[in-house]
């Protein structure tokens, strides 16, 4: 399947739970023949029992539905959870199923994806998943982040992207192609925007989301901004933004002020004086913890997805970006942009650095050669070969109790 920009679509910038699970759950209930959900966590809180709630509603009046979520991030639904949709009708798949004694040494090779595909039509990409932390009410944990509800003719190769996936369960099943294919949305009347949906997988696919953010970047003449959760890219990403500085591009970096692992914080402060001593402007986001993997440049182009920019989205991970040319929609995220840099982000200035001189060049010495380096390293971690498995009802047990116990080989 070839990425490429497709025109004609339409997109409307959702930030948070709030504005994101209200519409999914919406497209959901109007639903008529065909659901395709992927998510990396799926909690069973209040969230994911409304999104039960709609997927049950919608499988019981017939309509297809096949949800996907990965085995690290959702272990602990219940039997109940799962064996009432499965009861329904709707087709569980759990990607490569962690038992609990490893899951701590699993981490890696995640399906980190965030998508929804509905009747073919309209689809959702972005960060936010089905938990009730990307809500504001849950407190000072909340999650600042942001997806993208997307219509037009790019619909149709996400379309086709996730049932690609779910046909990967059983190599050479091809049931999928046996199903009656929606009608490929033409052009929008009025909708001008152009859009082209990446990927990340470790085939044929490794390097492509970041390859984009690169390219942008590159052509960047006015601006950058880069708001992301966990930033810890390669030394060929950090380059690219230190020459858009220097060539008199305002690039700035929203970053974690909060952050929901300390190590993220750590992790990025390693290269704030490599960044500041060049000109990008770096915003550490306070009010709570940032999830956000969204971008723009310019005034035209803008990416939204589940890609962090560290090493295990941009070297490890099953990720999903849409990067998008649309003015309207790239005034859209500048706006939320706007509003976290002005009332809810401190201004990193060098003086705000506490590193002796001593140290700073030592630091700077091993950096440069990990950041130089990491991708290869990374590809030395374990691979082993993903599995995609479905939860069927004939699996769950009544002592089952737990999504890793009823998940078939």
């Amino acid at each position: 399947m070839n990425q490429q920009w497709i025109g004609g679509n339409k997109f409307d910038l959702l930030e948070n739970g709030e504005e994101f699970f209200p519409r999914v759950f919406e497209v959901i209930a109007a639903a008529r023949r065909e659901v395709l959900l992927e998510t990396f966590i799926l909690y069973e809180d209040k969230v994911g029992r409304r999104l039960h709630a709609a997927l049950l509603t919608a499988a019981r009046r017939g309509v297809q539905i096949d949800v996907t979520i990965d085995g690290w991030g959702s272990p602990d639904l219940s039997a109940e959870f799962i064996s009432t949709l499965t009861a329904a009708g709707v087709r569980i798949h759990v990607f490569d199923p962690v038992p609990k004694l490893f899951r701590s040494i699993t981490l890696f090779r995640r399906m980190h994806r965030k998508l929804v595909v509905v009747d073919g039509s309209r689809a959702f990409v972005g960060g936010i998943n089905y938990s009730a932390d990307h809500l504001a009410d849950f407190g000072p944990e909340a999650k600042q982040d942001y997806a993208v509800e997307i219509e037009g003719p790019v619909v149709a190769r996400i379309h086709e992207f996730a049932l690609a996936a779910i046909a990967e369960e059983k190599p050479g099943r091809r049931w999928f192609q046996r199903r009656a294919a929606p009608p490929v949305a033409e052009s929008l009347p009025g909708a001008g925007g152009e859009a082209m949906f990446v990927w990340r997988d470790n085939y044929r696919h490794t390097d492509d989301i970041e390859r984009q953010y690169r390219l942008a970047i590159r052509l960047a003449r006015r601006r950058v901004v880069i708001a992301n959760a966990y930033f810890f890219p390669g030394y060929t990403f950090l380059n690219e933004l230190r020459k858009a500085a220097r060539r008199g591009v305002e690039v700035s970096l929203i970053l974690q002020g909060n952050p929901d692992m300390p190590v993220v914080k750590t992790a990025a402060a390693m290269l704030y004086h490599h960044l500041l001593h060049a000109g990008v402007r770096i915003y550490e986001y306070c009010d709570r913890p940032l999830h956000g993997k969204v971008a723009l440049v310019d005034d035209e182009w803008a990416t939204v997805g589940s890609s962090n920019l560290d090493p295990l989205s941009l070297s490890l991970n099953l990720e999903a970006n849409v990067m998008i040319h649309d003015r309207g929609f790239n005034r859209q995220l500048s706006e939320s942009f706007q509003q976290l840099m002005t009332y809810s982000c401190k201004e990193i200035e060098a003086r705000d650095l506490n590193e002796s001189g001593a140290w700073r060049p030592i630091r700077s010495f091993f950096l440069f050669h990990i950041l130089r380096r990491y991708p290869t390293w990374a590809g030395w971690l374990p691979a082993h070969a993903p599995r995609l498995t479905s939860v069927r009802p004939s699996s769950i047990s009544d002592g089952a109790g737990r999504l890793d116990q009823t998940t078939s080989p």
